[in-house]
């Protein structure tokens, strides 16, 4: 009889019943005299119940964070019209960069840390993967540093207004010591997250999200900063955000696999994880890179298009918070089962995550129908603007299923280690052809509506070749694999062997 271990009460449950003389050799017969069958759909009810529940505190916490930026704009905007633009285009700058490695790097801790929570004899591997992030996003954050620091002449080269590139460079070098805690802040949540710990998260930014409105104001008009207030405000709140999550992690939940620092440990076996945090970095940023390129198209098509464009690209960034939010609440229940090597659950799990997205991308999608006359209305008042808006939004809306398949399927990759393929998956699907062709579409007739088609093309061939591969998948095959990233060094030479899981009482 082979024993398994549940990632959420660790007891052994057997997964052959034993059999003796009384067993019936046939399935016993229902009244109606059909064999009657295990009730398997509970099972997966179950699974879509609780990524729902364990997805909405990351939903949340990624909606707040998008706001911290969103509200600095909006205060710092009131300065001037140049203002405006130089905080709007710094914040894209650094979402498609700084941010990038804070969201994509992190997800080799999503792959090794939650696997770690279950596969690992030694609780306290998860609190080395913690500080090993910390060392290899913080090296590749600095890269991102000097690139900030030195983005004048980048602007330029990009066709920028002078006024963005003396300014905007700026802002950026302001913002590069308050980036830092971004990362860091991230980085935290993941380490809580290995743990099935995801709502504090959400605590500390609903504290620290009206704080961050209040720096913003008080730095950018009482103190005099003008511009320059918005990211030394913002990078204040980004730190207060870390310490508060470390503090929580001291003195509530999650220090049970801390274990103290270790910098020997640490330093130790980093090309393992840095190859996994950058494949995390290609994969969410190749496609964050491509709606970027399509923002810069449409500002080529005119000042109705751009304004249209920023309409459905500010709405489209809030809605995006659900099919990621779902990802990162699937990738560390999938590591979290590997780990615990339940491999036919972890199926179950995967299948699941794409099923729930589908469903979310559906009401999203009838909501934003529904609306598409008067949306954006919530933006703008200008008709012409409120029309372009209206035509294209049945291109957005039918993405919105793909984008959550996307979202999801993305992160049970990144749950198996699998990062590179779909980071493979995005640059094949976008920059291969739905990119190019939609750029083509747009200056050929078609408008803004062709760059959202080419989109929407994208998105479905990137969600469907990645459930298809997710379906195909040999999940004992993927349970050997993650075990093996244990005992090959991806947690540690010195740590325990990992044939067997640790029963820990406490997840």
């Amino acid at each position: 009889m082979v024993e398994e271990y549940s990632p959420t009460d660790l007891t052994p449950v057997s997964s052959t019943p034993m059999n003796d003389e009384s067993t019936a050799l046939l399935p016993k017969l229902a009244p109606n005299g059909v064999r009657s069958q295990p009730l398997h759909y509970r099972e997966w009810l179950s699974e879509i119940w609780l990524l729902t529940k364990a997805s909405i505190p990351v939903i949340l916490a990624y909606t707040l964070q998008n706001s911290l930026q969103t509200v600095s704009v909006l205060i710092v905007g009131r300065l001037s019209p140049e203002a405006l633009a130089t905080a709007a285009f710094s914040y894209m700058f650094a979402m498609s960069t700084g941010w990038l490695i804070a969201m994509g790097g992190t997800t080799a801790l999503d792959t090794l840390a939650s696997t770690s929570f279950t596969g690992s004899q030694d609780k306290h591997d998860l609190g080395i993967l913690l500080q090993r992030g910390i060392i290899v996003l913080s090296t590749f954050y600095a890269v991102v540093a000097v690139i900030w620091g030195f983005s004048e002449p980048l602007f330029r080269a990009l066709g920028q207004e002078e006024f963005i590139c003396v300014e905007g460079s700026r802002f950026l070098q302001t913002l590069i010591p308050g980036g830092l805690g971004y990362v860091w802040f991230e980085s935290m949540k993941k380490y809580l997250q290995a743990q099935e710990i995801y709502r504090p998260g959400t605590y500390v930014l609903l504290i620290t999200s009206p704080l961050n409105a209040l720096l913003n104001y008080l730095f950018t008009y009482q103190f005099d900063l003008g511009l320059y207030g918005a990211p030394f405000a913002t990078g204040i709140s980004y730190w207060i955000s870390f310490l508060l999550l470390v503090a929580y992690t001291t003195f509530i939940r999650g220090y049970e696999c801390w274990g103290g620092i270790a910098p020997r440990r640490a330093l130790s076996n980093l090309w393992p994880f840095a190859r996994l945090a950058l494949l995390g970095v290609i994969h969410v940023g190749t496609e964050w890179w491509a709606f970027e390129i399509v923002a810069l198209a449409a500002g080529r098509l005119g000042t109705i298009t751009l304004a249209a464009q920023s309409v459905i690209m500010t709405a489209d960034q809030i809605i995006n918070t659900i099919p990621f939010g779902l990802g990162v609440a699937a990738s560390a229940r999938l590591g979290n089962l590997l780990g615990a090597q339940k491999p036919r659950e972890a199926e179950r799990a995967a299948h699941c995550a794409a099923i729930l997205s589908t469903i979310l991308g559906a009401v999203i999608l009838t909501i934003l129908m529904s609306t598409k006359n008067v949306f954006g209305r919530i933006f703008n008042d200008d008709d012409r603007v409120v029309s372009l808006v209206a035509e294209v939004m049945p291109f957005v809306a039918l993405f919105q299923i793909a984008d959550g398949l996307n979202g999801s399927c993305g992160g049970v990759l990144r749950g198996m280690g699998r990062q590179w393929v779909g980071a493979l998956v995005n640059l094949v699907s976008y920059y291969g052809g739905a990119l190019p062709a939609g750029i083509y579409l747009a200056f050929h007739g078609w408008g803004l509506q062709g760059l959202w088609i080419g989109q929407c093309v994208a998105l479905y061939l990137v969600g469907i070749l990645e459930w298809v591969i997710v379906g195909l998948s040999n999940w004992d095959n993927e349970v050997h694999k993650a075990l093996e990233r244990l005992d090959t060094g991806d947690i540690d030479d010195d740590a325990p062997g990992t044939g067997e899981i640790s029963a820990r009482s406490e997840v």
